[in-house]
């Protein structure tokens, strides 16, 4: 009797079982969407007489922060017409691509004080110096700008315990400072080797942006003591490109090669999106191609010791070098190596370390050569390779006013 009972029961059941579900699965939707398109977040009004290099005297100024899938539509559409929200869109990308706005980013509304609350302008900030301005005062104008950035000298000492960043994080002082350093020094000091009591003293410049901390600009001088042998370092720029040199002008860098191979054609650049030849994905590509013919010796580009030296999946017969703490480089698809080759073996700058090839994935003889950074990797066409050549002598003069001003500094710092 139980089970005659028991089926149209279920029939009634299931089916009240299915509508509450897709009722929580649109709930769910909605509840996820509001949050996702929540209104910008009210940030503090900036206690001035200016803001964004405009004054203030009359206008009102109300600061928020972009949400999170917010665009510029959804934070103007109430202030501005859709027409006048498309001439921005369409009109003003050459100064800034709105397609580019990020949530959590600051953006502001200067309006009159009357009742009409008449929105003057709109500001943006791209980060935490540069922004952009849209005046509707008159006719559109749309322009960049920046706030004014106050610079302080600091100072900096320590006593190495573990590491760098160790060192640094148990003395409160600023990681990004620890990443400079060890820039300046990464042709002088092994990081990866510090001995426990090595110390370091540095003098750098802050940047204050509203009477923030925003960030390090750059170091003016440095001094490293590692084991036995101690490192000053003093910058000196020229013509726009900055450098670090010794007490005496000579380069604390060793410069690198310009290619790993000395005749190639490049096939394929550094990329965010390639199609990949042979998978017909697009994915990254983070390296340089050099087409070349099979057998092409392959050379390092700096001094260092290889890492890794052997098969790697896709990439076929596989070299990597670490130059320093901060730079490392790899080389793919070769069809052999150099003799003697081999991970924890040292090469020297121009040394040739393998042969170009086709193993792995490749559609050709080439090379898929990378450099990284910090782990990172970048463009090799477009870094910069550190120079080599000390202070030119006619400059010596100079370079010799910034050591006479700087080392006396930087040797009454306390540990």
């Amino acid at each position: 009797m139980n089970k005659l009972h028991l089926k149209p029961r279920l029939w009634i059941i299931l089916p009240a079982l299915a509508a509450l579900f897709i009722i929580l699965i649109v709930i769910g939707v909605w509840l996820y969407n509001l949050r996702m398109t929540e209104k910008p977040k009210t940030v503090a009004k900036p206690h001035l007489n200016q803001a964004y290099n405009i004054k203030l005297d009359s206008l009102e100024i109300i600061c928020s922060k972009v949400g999170n899938n917010q665009s510029l539509s959804d934070i103007l559409k109430p202030f501005i017409s859709g027409g006048m929200i498309d001439k921005i869109a369409k009109g003003t990308s050459d100064v800034f691509d709105v397609r580019k706005m990020h949530s959590g980013n600051i953006c502001a509304r200067i309006t009159t004080k009357d009742s009409t609350r008449r929105m003057l302008y709109f500001i943006y900030e791209i980060n935490s110096i540069e922004f952009v301005v849209y005046d509707f005062r008159d006719s559109l104008r749309v322009y960049r700008d920046k706030k004014k950035v106050k610079v302080d000298v600091k100072t900096a000492s320590g006593s190495i315990s573990g590491s760098l960043w160790k060192t640094f994080e148990d003395l409160d002082l600023n990681i990004n400072l620890a990443l400079d350093l060890s820039e300046v020094f990464a042709w002088t000091v092994d990081f990866y080797g510090l001995q426990n009591g090595d110390t370091f003293k540095v003098i750098y410049e802050e940047m204050y942006v509203d009477g923030r901390m925003i960030g390090i600009d750059r170091i003016l001088s440095a001094y490293f003591r590692n084991g036995d042998k101690s490192y000053y370092a003093f910058l000196w720029e020229d013509k726009g490109k900055k450098a670090w040199f010794d007490e005496n002008g000579q380069s604390l860098q060793r410069s690198f090669l310009k290619a790993p191979l000395r005749f190639s054609r490049i096939s394929s650049r550094f990329s965010r999106s390639r199609m990949h030849p042979i998978l017909k994905i697009a994915r990254p590509h983070w390296g340089v191609d050099y087409a070349a013919p099979h057998g092409t010796p392959v050379e390092a580009l700096g001094e260092g010791k290889v890492t890794e030296a052997g098969w790697k999946g896709g990439y076929g017969r596989f070299i990597s070098i670490r130059h320093n703490s901060v730079y490392a480089t790899s080389y793919a698809h070769l069809s052999g190596y150099a003799k003697n080759i081999r991970p924890g073996v040292h090469v020297s700058q121009g040394q040739v370390i393998g042969f170009v090839g086709s193993s792995g994935l490749a559609t050709g003889p080439h090379l898929d050569f990378r450099v990284y950074k910090n782990g990172s990797p970048v463009d090799p066409l477009r870094m910069e390779s550190p120079p080599s050549d000390p202070v030119p002598p006619m400059s010596m003069q100079q370079y010799n006013a910034i050591v006479a001003r700087w080392k006396p500094q930087l040797d009454k710092i306390k540990l």
